[in-house]
């Protein structure tokens, strides 16, 4: 992630996992946190489609 879009673009992607899901991004790190019942693994793979991968 660098830029606007592409916070908004992982915004839109998780909340179509789980449209209730809290979403914070930090951009100068990369990093987004979400809280969701939903699992991981949803979010992963939703995020993968759009061509983010998660953290190791």
């Amino acid at each position: 992630m660098t830029c606007g879009h592409c916070v908004k673009t992982v915004t839109e992607t998780v909340h179509r996992v789980d449209a209730g899901a809290q979403v914070t991004v930090d951009l100068p790190t990369h990093r987004v946190r979400i809280e969701s019942a939903q699992p991981r693994e949803a979010f992963v793979a939703a995020l993968a489609d759009e061509g983010y991968a998660p953290a190791a």
